[in-house]
């Protein structure tokens, strides 16, 4: 039994203040959550689990309920105080804030990206044959847009594809992977992580510190990459890294929905010429 865990707090200012994941982009008319959900399905989950917010959390419960196309739904809850803070704690505290809802092997994701059904199935059937844990690496040249520029993480790997850091690489564009020493096919990280159930509770003792250390700041996060990665040189935590061919589609910004929406069209009219042939 594996749980997929979708990290769906936060409400995101760049798109106009609405709810991402429930933007439309389904060659049905689904949500950008919902082709994500029938990936996991057809993926082999066995349970799903929300971490919500304050601005999210009714907007789910009303939208989902208690089971989706016969899967079971959990609800955690990410809070903090808003007298001490001016957003919460990142997403070490999101998924920790989920502890009592995870019984299992779980996949831990963000809810408003589409990862493909065989890189979710990649990371579900390692979990199924393996008591460590497992990322998911896509090649650069697939998850970076044509203009502007982003944000990655960066892996670095043993001989045996067993992460030793991931390595947040800023302003990375199409035109400067030279200049940054990466190339097209260099894997990064997308935050899609697959991990045995202990990581919570060592996770949750970093945070606990993370929160002590910054007591004092209102906008500190405890980042969920980095952490693993401090679990990782500690050597409570060994994570395998497995390269996905699959497609990534990510909104941010409302511009993006309706590009998803005809990606998503094309790479179904694609499959079932596939299918067909």
């Amino acid at each position: 039994m594996v749980t997929i865990v979708y990290m769906v707090a936060g409400m995101s200012s760049r798109f106009g203040g609405k709810i991402k994941q429930f933007a439309k982009v389904g060659i049905n008319d689904e949500t950008l959550i919902e082709v994500s959900i029938k990936q996991a399905i057809n993926a082999g989950y066995n349970k799903i689990v929300f971490i919500v917010g304050e601005k999210t959390e009714s907007s789910f419960k009303k939208m989902f309920g208690n089971e989706y196309e016969g899967l079971p739904i959990s609800y955690a809850k990410q809070t903090f105080d808003q007298e001490l803070r001016d957003k919460p704690w990142g997403t070490t505290d999101a998924l920790v804030s989920a502890k009592d809802v995870i019984d299992g092997a779980f996949v831990v994701c963000n809810g408003d990206d589409i990862y493909g059904q065989t890189a979710l199935k990649q990371a579900h059937d390692f979990l199924t044959n393996n008591k460590t844990g497992v990322t998911l690496g896509y090649k650069l040249k697939n998850v970076i847009p044509d203009e502007g520029t982003v944000n990655r993480g960066i892996y670095e790997t043993d001989s045996n594809n067993n992460v030793l850091s991931i390595e947040e690489t800023f302003d990375i564009s199409k035109k400067n992977l030279e200049e940054k020493e990466l190339s097209e096919n260099t894997l990064c990280s997308m935050n899609l992580f697959g991990l045995p159930l202990q990581t919570i509770s060592d996770l949750e003792k970093k945070l606990i510190n993370f929160k002590e250390e910054n007591k004092e700041s209102r906008t500190a996060e405890c980042l969920l990459p980095v952490e693993l990665a401090n679990l990782i040189k500690e050597n409570k935590l060994k994570l395998k890294l497995i390269e996905t061919t699959d497609k990534w589609f990510g909104v941010t910004n409302p511009s993006d929905e309706e590009k998803v929406r005809k990606q998503l069209a094309a790479q179904n009219l694609l499959e079932t010429k596939q299918t067909k042939g």
